[in-house]
C-alpha cells in the first residue's frame, strides 16, 4: 500500500498566482463596464434614432443590427479570447464614444426641430406710446389720458390689451376710435389724443404716414398678447407626402434676430411660394416682387398695397395675399433672416449658383463684385449680395427675385450632399436661430422617412411675376405715393397654370433635377 504526499506550493508562486489571478480579475471587471456601458450607449442611440422618426423600418432595422453586431465584437474581443484583451477594449472605448457623439448630435437635432416647428401663434407686442416730450413715464402717469385705438386691424387683440390697461389702472379709460393705423397716428402727432394703442408690428406703417414717427413718441407701456393662428393646413403627419400642398418661404432682409416683436410681423422681402407634388416628385418656385400691388385679404379692404406691407399685418397676411392672387390655398410657410444666408452659405463651404446674366452688384448689396454669366461659386457675403442687388439690373426687383430662386436651388442641392453630414453642427446651430416655420416636426420627419425609402428624384422649376414699374397710393401709405409694380396679368395667369399643373399631378415641362 503506498502513501500519496500533497506537494506543498512554494510560498513566492502562490503570491505570483494570486498577483496574476488579480490582474486577470480587474481586466475582466474593466472588459464588463466596457460591454455594459456600450450595450446603455447602443440603447441611447437606438432610442433617439426612434424618438427622431425619419428612419423607415428596414433602415432602423439595418441600424439595430449593426449595433448588435459592434457589441458581438467588443464581447468576442474581450470575453471569449485569452490575453489581456487591450485592443478589444479599445476597440470598445472606441464605439462608446462614437455612439456617444451619435446620441448627442441626434438629440440635437431633434431639438432644433421641436424648437423651429409648431409656430402656428403669434406674439404681438401691443405697446402704448405719448409723444416724446409727454411728461407721462408710466401707463400710471396717463390714467386720465384720452386713448386712440383702432379695432380695423387686430380687434381681438386691442380689445384684450384695453382689457389689461383697465385692470391695471383699476378704472376705464377715455378713447377716440379711428379707422386705420395712418389715422391714430397722425391723431397723436396732433393732439386730438394724449396716447395711443397699437402693435409695434405696425411701426413702420405708421412710419410712412407720418415721417420720423419713431424719433417723436415715447412707449411708456408694452403688454404681450399671444394669438392662436389657424393657417388650415392638416397637422396630419402623413399628409404632406400623400396630397399637394404649398409653402410660402418669406425672407427678412434685416441684420441680427430680426425685430423685438417676435420676428413675427415683419415686412418680408423675399416672397416665394413653393408648390409641392409629393407622388410626382414635383416643385414649382414661385417668386414675387416686394413692391407688386395687390390687395391685402382682410386688412386693406379692397384697396391695393404693396406685397411686403403685407407682413406688417402678420405672416397670415401675406400668405393670404399670395393666396388670392394665384388662386391656390397657401397653409404653410418657413420663414427664415435672408441675411443669415452668409453664416449658412459659410458653414455649407460656399455654394454654386447659376445666374442667367452677368451683373455687377453695387455698395447698396453689402459687397461689391462681378457675377459672370453661368455658375458662380459664391461665399457667404457674396451669397448674400447676390440676392440683394436690384438697382444694376435691367429687370431691376424682377431679376433679383429670379436670382433669389437660383440660390434657393443651390442651397437645396448643397444640403442634400454629404456636405450636410460634415457640418451638421454648425447648421443645426444656425437653423435652429433663424427658420421658423408652422410645419409640425411629425411632417417633417415623415418627409425625410419618405424620402428615405423612396429615394425619389425631384423636379424643380421656377418662375417669376414680373410687371410695369409706377407710382401709386398703397393702403399702408396713406395719402403718399409710393414706388410699385403693377402685375402683368398674363404672366399672373400662367403661374396659375403651372400650379394647376403641379397640384393636379401633372408634370413640369422645364423642369431641373435636383439630384
Amino acid at each position: 500500500m503506498s502513501n500519496r504526499y500533497k506537494t506543498a506550493e512554494p510560498a513566492g508562486r502562490s503570491k505570483k498566482n494570486a498577483d496574476r489571478y488579480s490582474r486577470r480579475s480587474r481586466r475582466n471587471r474593466v472588459g464588463t463596464f466596457f460591454l455594459v456601458v456600450q450595450a446603455l450607449m447602443s440603447v441611447a442611440f437606438m432610442g433617439v434614432v426612434l424618438l427622431l422618426n425619419m428612419l423607415p423600418v428596414k433602415y432602423l432595422a439595418m441600424v439595430a443590427l449593426i449595433l448588435f453586431f459592434l457589441w458581438c465584437i467588443s464581447f468576442t474581443t474581450q470575453a471569449v479570447r485569452r490575453g489581456r484583451g487591450i485592443t478589444g477594449k479599445l476597440y470598445s472605448l472606441l464605439i462608446i464614444i462614437l455612439l456617444a457623439i451619435g446620441t448627442y448630435y441626434i438629440a440635437r437635432t431633434n431639438n432644433m426641430l421641436a424648437a423651429i416647428t409648431g409656430g402656428a401663434f403669434r406674439v404681438n407686442d401691443m405697446v402704448v406710446a405719448v409723444l416724446a416730450d409727454d411728461p407721462a413715464e408710466t401707463l400710471e402717469d396717463a390714467a386720465g389720458y384720452n386713448f386712440g385705438v383702432q379695432f380695423e386691424t387686430g380687434s381681438d387683440n386691442m380689445q384684450t390689451t384695453i382689457t389689461d390697461i383697465q385692470e391695471q389702472l383699476g378704472t376705464d379709460i377715455t378713447m377716440t376710435e379711428y379707422d386705420s393705423l395712418q389715422a391714430q397716428a397722425q391723431a397723436l402727432m396732433n393732439g386730438e389724443v394724449d396716447a395711443i394703442i397699437y402693435n409695434s408690428s405696425n411701426t413702420s406703417i405708421m412710419e410712412e404716414a407720418v415721417t420720423d414717427f419713431s424719433n417723436q413718441i415715447k412707449i411708456i407701456s408694452r403688454l404681450e398678447v399671444h394669438e392662436q393662428i389657424d393657417f388650415g393646413g392638416s397637422t396630419a403627419d402623413n399628409s404632406l407626402i400623400t396630397e399637394p400642398f404649398t409653402v410660402y418661404i418669406s425672407g427678412i432682409d434685416t441684420y441680427g434676430e430680426g425685430s423685438d416683436d417676435g420676428r413675427d410681423s415683419i415686412r418680408s422681402d423675399v416672397n416665394i411660394i413653393a408648390v409641392v407634388n409629393p407622388t410626382t416628385n414635383q416643385i414649382l418656385l414661385v417668386t414675387t416682387p416686394r413692391d407688386y400691388y395687390v390687395p391685402i385679404p382682410g386688412v386693406s379692404q379692397g384697396m391695393n398695397d404693396k406685397l411686403t406691407h403685407a407682413g406688417s399685418y402678420g405672416i397670415d397676411a401675406s400668405m393670404a395675399t399670395l393666396g388670392d392672387l394665384y388662386e391656390t390655398d397657401i397653409n404653410y410657410y418657413v420663414r427664415l433672416n435672408f441675411t443669415s444666408l452668409i453664416e449658412i452659405v459659410d458653414i455649407l463651404g460656399g455654394v454654386d449658383v447659376y445666374s442667367e446674366i452677368a451683373f455687377e452688384t453695387g455698395s447698396d448689396a453689402g459687397y461689391e463684385m462681378q457675377i459672370q454669366e453661368g455658375y458662380n461659386h459664391l461665399n457667404g457675403e457674396q451669397a448674400l449680395a447676390f440676392c440683394r442687388e436690384r438697382h444694376n439690373l435691367i429687370d431691376g426687383d424682377n431679376q433679383r427675385g429670379k436670382n433669389q430662386q437660383a440660390m434657393i436651388t443651390a442651397l437645396l442641392k448643397k444640403v442634400l450632399s454629404p456636405t450636410m453630414l460634415l457640418r451638421a453642427n454648425s447648421i443645426i446651430n444656425q437653423v435652429s436661430q433663424d427658420v421658423e416655420t408652422n410645419i409640425t416636426q411629425g411632417q417633417i420627419s415623415a418627409l425625410v422617412r419618405n424620402q428615405l425609402s423612396t429615394g425619389a428624384e425631384w423636379t424643380i422649376q421656377s418662375v417669376a411675376a414680373t410687371g410695369t414699374d409706377g407710382e401709386d397710393y398703397c393702403y399702408s401709405a396713406g395719402d403718399e405715393l409710393l414706388y410699385v409694380i403693377y402685375p402683368d396679368e398674363e404672366v399672373v395667369n400662367e403661374i396659375i397654370s403651372l400650379t394647376n399643373v403641379v397640384e393636379e399631378g401633372g408634370l413640369l415641362e422645364n423642369g431641373e433635377s435636383l439630384n
